[in-house]
């Protein structure tokens, strides 16, 4: 596919937004922004709620005319049903209806890994975890992201629509827990791994995971790599600190025997 000139970003004042508002210009990417809140310094950014039916005329008007769309606007967290629902269901379904209206081609879904966050941690000598692995959802902010791979996967069948759903891991600048040795993609590698995702040919819908070519690895990176990512970073550097602080990861914990990690447990309730 050739380099889409033009791409819609929503949730664009968001952690992982910011950083690709900085990154994908680069790639030679034109930005139009969009997020529930007034994104700072950009007078120019669409403020909407998404997931409000009463904006969808102005939704299709933000999406017309844009070569693709890079969405990541939703609730990143935990939070009530009806929230979820709101923010993360209906407004995935909205921005593919309008994407279907105004004939845009290709979607890039910021999926998660705790769409399959009840995965077991694989243990040395496993294999590493497939992008066939059934969703296992870990929170309702996962059955919203197993939701919005399957509707990326209905808009490819029923209409044509192409979309790259990517399972995020945990995008920083660095990472922060020891669990997060095994999922951290780095901003410069999510932008390669984003640009491919924009760029690659005949995508249909693929679901890949996000994430660097970590040393302590947990799944498999091949589908991202068909698209033409190549990642250069490793999150192994900041591991000797990370352990001495936390200790090493142990499955035998419940918080710790899942990829999802706390998620599973006790997981952190949006707005944090």
């Amino acid at each position: 596919m050739p380099a889409p000139r033009t791409v819609l970003l929503t949730g664009a004042a968001g952690g992982v937004g910011t950083l690709m508002r900085e990154l994908l210009p680069r790639y030679g990417y034109e930005l139009r922004l969009l997020d529930l809140q007034p994104v700072e310094g950009e007078p120019d950014a669409v403020t909407l709620d998404i997931g409000d039916p009463a904006s969808r005329d102005a939704l299709r008007e933000a999406v017309r005319g844009v070569d693709a769309v890079l969405h990541l606007a939703g609730i990143s967290l935990e939070a009530p049903f009806e929230k979820i629902l709101r923010a993360n269901i209906q407004g995935t379904h909205h921005l593919y209806e309008a994407v279907r209206e105004e004939g845009v081609r290709r979607v890039v879904f910021a999926s998660s890994n705790h769409a399959v966050g009840f995965t077991p941690v694989p243990g040395a000598g496993d294999p590493l975890i497939p992008v066939s692995a059934p969703h296992r959802p870990d929170t309702f902010y996962g059955l919203s992201k197993s939701f919005g791979e399957d509707l990326a996967q209905l808009y490819w069948d029923l209409h044509g629509v192409e979309s790259v759903s990517v399972r995020i891991g945990s995008c920083f600048p660095e990472p922060t827990t020891v669990r997060m040795l095994s999922i951290w993609m780095s901003p410069a590698d999510g932008a390669r791994l984003f640009h491919a995702a924009l760029t690659a040919e005949d995508v249909g819908h693929t679901v890949v995971y996000g994430s660097s070519d970590n040393t302590r690895l947990w799944w498999d990176l091949s589908s991202a790599r068909a698209l033409g990512y190549e990642p250069r970073d490793d999150s192994e550097p900041y591991a000797a600190k990370l352990i001495a602080e936390q200790g090493e990861l142990d499955t035998a914990r419940p918080d710790q025997a899942h990829i999802g990690g706390a998620f599973c447990t006790d997981p952190p309730i949006w707005p944090h």
